[in-house]
């Protein structure tokens, strides 16, 4: 990418998205555009057309989704499944019919199998069985990344993926039961200290390992990748970290200061049992991120507190 190249990127008010705009600026690239949601409803195939046929992007990050927790995954299987995959197909389609030169698409960890092999390398796609509390999700976000290569293959464009694992950071959904987990636990914990309560009742038994990355080290990764890869197989976007939930618990416990008891609630479910990426990839590209995690739960409590529209969505 030029400096003055026309850059759109989709979703730009989200986690990703906020932060891959973030990171172009820093990088000094000047013509990024971006539309609202009531600006531009990506799931409207029509409006799409219209968008990309008006404004020619050269390049677009794909970072727009419809994302949630496992509650909300549970509870809205259809709609996690026709909105992302509207929005993708629309947006991929749009790209590659007004000649943009290269798009990248962020999906998620949750698309490789439930018991693949650990770390998880990006051959194993597809191997197995998905895991059943996001699987809406996953197929999804599975077929944007296969739609990229496809027209990769049948129409020689320079379609690219990333899959990052569980992120966290600034512009994060901190809701109380449609968040992901590590957001989650921050309101929960920041409001059993406001109000002083004796005991915090977590998911699960605290068993699962999880790897967190901070979204700005995975917006780094997105501006390097659209420079420096092109391929057909995505790129796993990780720490190579990981540490057990229960961990996670104490330590974002530890970071908003709440010294109280932390119970675990063993009848709802855990989730995959461990989910670590194979990050070597990334890393024989030149890339490592930057952020620990304890440094980057602290920037997101700080997000936390002085966003509070955020802890409402």
């Amino acid at each position: 990418m030029e400096h003055n190249s026309k850059i759109y990127v989709a979703g730009h008010r989200g986690m990703v998205g906020s932060a891959i705009v973030r990171e172009l600026e820093r990088q000094g690239y000047e013509n990024i555009i971006t539309c609202t949601h009531s600006e531009l409803d990506l799931v409207n195939q029509a409006d799409v057309n219209d968008f990309f046929a008006a404004e020619k992007p050269e390049y677009v990050f794909l970072a727009a989704a419809k994302v949630g927790g496992i509650e909300a995954n549970q509870s809205a299987l259809a709609d996690f499944m026709y909105v992302n995959m509207m929005l993708e197909m629309n947006v991929i389609n749009a790209a590659w019919r007004n000649g943009c030169k290269k798009l990248e698409f962020l999906g998620s960890s949750c698309i490789y199998p439930r018991m693949a092999p650990q770390p998880m390398p990006e051959s194993c796609l597809l191997t197995s069985a998905l895991e059943k509390t996001n699987e809406a999700y996953a197929l999804a976000k599975i077929s944007g990344l296969k739609y990229c290569e496809f027209l990769n293959r049948q129409y020689g464009t320079d379609y690219i993926s990333v899959m990052p694992t569980n992120l966290y950071g600034p512009n994060d959904n901190y809701h109380p039961s449609h968040s992901h987990v590590l957001p989650a636990l921050i309101r929960r914990f920041h409001e059993a200290k406001e109000s002083g309560a004796s005991t915090v009742t977590c998911w699960g038994d605290g068993s699962p390992l999880r790897e967190f990355l901070y979204v700005d080290d995975l917006a780094n990764l997105c501006v390097f990748l659209m420079n420096n890869y092109s391929g057909n197989e995505t790129v796993n976007a990780g720490t190579g970290k990981e540490l057990t939930i229960k961990q996670l618990t104490e330590l974002v416990a530890k970071v908003v200061g709440y010294e109280g008891e932390i119970e675990w609630d063993a009848t709802k479910p855990n989730g995959t049992p461990r989910k670590l990426l194979d990050v070597s990839k990334a890393t024989a590209l030149g890339w490592r991120y930057k952020t620990e995690l304890e440094d980057g739960i602290r920037l997101a409590y700080d997000d936390f507190l002085s966003n509070p529209i955020r802890a409402e969505r």
